[in-house]
């Protein structure tokens, strides 16, 4: 039987300040090959070279990565701050349409770090800037030193919404997560909702109400030593089951 083909969305880099490159981390592929057990492709975040249509049309299922610059502010109807960091406009402009298409057509896709707050804008709602900046908030961003083990250790727990689909994925309430983010969930979309959350309140787990497949997506990094962690195992083998039709 032939390995469905997952999309999994690249970031912009540049090589010496001058050389633009598109790239994806070796840990999403490795998710998605070894867990997951389906083909990855590497789609460039660039809206000009590909349609939503042309991409739901020839693949399987979508990955939407984390990644440095943040969804543009003007995507939910806010003026950008210094607070908002840095943006990828051409990014925005190829998945928040890639997503809708993708739930519409019934394709599967899974959202990590920055694709989770994708699928909430892409639904109508709204980000914070910053967590760390909230009353009661701990601080959800990656520590600036250490190891990459170091830095992608669990952090805490997410609590898991009785009967939701991630305790069906998780066959648990609790799970122990690598959460590392600056912005989070203000008011989710319309159609988003929210199944897990941090111990402060941030949430860290959505689905999509009436998805026609699998449309998931988590706050945290799943896709680091995703074939170690029983938790990201979890959940990229529940994606994998889904690009084949058997979750």
């Amino acid at each position: 039987m032939k390995r469905p083909i997952v999309g999994i969305i690249g970031n912009a880099y540049s090589i010496d300040d001058d050389y633009p490159v598109q790239a994806t981390g070796v840990s999403n592929i490795e998710a998605i090959s070894n867990v997951s057990n389906a083909i990855p492709v590497m789609i460039p975040s660039l809206h000009e070279a590909s349609e939503a249509h042309e991409l739901v049309d020839r693949l399987d299922g979508f990955v939407f990565t984390g990644g440095r610059p943040n969804v543009h502010p003007e995507e939910y109807g806010e003026e950008a701050t210094v607070a908002h960091g840095t943006f990828d406009r051409s990014r925005d402009a190829l998945v928040l349409p890639l997503i809708r298409e993708c739930v519409e057509q019934g394709v599967p896709v899974l959202g990590i770090c920055r694709g989770f707050q994708e699928f909430n804008v892409a639904f109508g709602g709204s980000l914070y800037p910053e967590i760390r900046d909230l009353p009661g908030r701990m601080n959800h961003r990656m520590p600036p030193d250490g190891t990459q083990d170091e830095k992608f250790a669990h952090r805490h727990d997410v609590i898991i919404n009785a009967g939701s689909i991630f305790e069906r994925v998780f066959e648990d309430q609790i799970v122990l997560t690598n959460s590392l983010h600056g912005q989070g969930i203000k008011d989710a979309g319309a159609r988003i909702i929210i199944d897990g959350h941090a111990p402060d309140g941030t949430p860290e787990a959505l689905s999509v109400k009436d998805a026609k497949s699998f449309a998931l997506a988590v706050q945290w990094h799943p896709e680091w030593r995703a074939d170690h962690d029983p938790v990201s195992r979890q959940l990229f083998t529940a994606f994998g089951k889904a690009l084949r039709g058997t979750f």
